[in-house]
């Protein structure tokens, strides 16, 4: 028995998938970058981003038939990508606990003039709406539907938000509030 390349697997894997359902391809490829850059600034870390943006998108194509008839697929892949990222900076937020209970104490490994580094010291929903309004460009009312809450809520997260950077970053009042 020959074993195939992982290669050739996915190129028939992707053959097959474009034959079954070309607009998903289509969509995959323009929308997969911009929602794994989203959800690596929420959950800042790569490698986890783009294992959640894939989960994603493998739920969007279990529903790709009634999704695809959407207005705006696009925000429902993105808001599964970052319910998919607030559940793993929940279990992060546990790890880090029990890791601070124990003898374990990881080496802080974030400068807190890195933008990344700052982003990661937020609320997981400051992080969100911040990420969604500054890097994806979102209004208030979209941001509260990915979120599932109030717009004032959205408000509130991106003003508490920008204070934290702001303190984070040492700047004065300037740009962060320009929203």
């Amino acid at each position: 028995m020959t074993s195939r390349s992982s290669g050739t697997g996915q190129a028939t894997a992707s053959r097959a998938l474009e034959d079954r359902s070309p607009d998903y391809s289509v969509f995959f490829r323009r929308e997969y970058a911009r929602v794994v850059r989203t959800v690596c600034l929420v959950v800042g870390d790569a490698d986890r981003a783009e294992e959640l943006t894939q989960e994603a998108f493998i739920q969007l194509l279990r529903h790709w038939k009634n999704v695809s008839a959407y207005d705006r697929p696009d925000a429902w892949v993105r808001r599964v990508a970052i319910r998919l990222a607030a559940r793993h900076a929940r279990r992060e937020r546990l790890r880090t606990l029990l890791e601070s209970r124990s003898a374990f104490v990881p080496e802080p490994s974030e400068c807190p003039l890195d933008i990344e580094g700052a982003l990661r010291r937020l609320s997981a929903g400051q992080r969100t709406a911040i990420v969604l309004h500054y890097y994806e460009d979102q209004p208030v009312d979209q941001i509260a539907l990915v979120m599932e809450c109030s717009a004032n809520t959205v408000k509130s997260h991106l003003h508490r938000g920008r204070m934290a950077l702001r303190t984070l970053l040492g700047e004065e009042r300037g740009d962060l509030d320009g929203a």
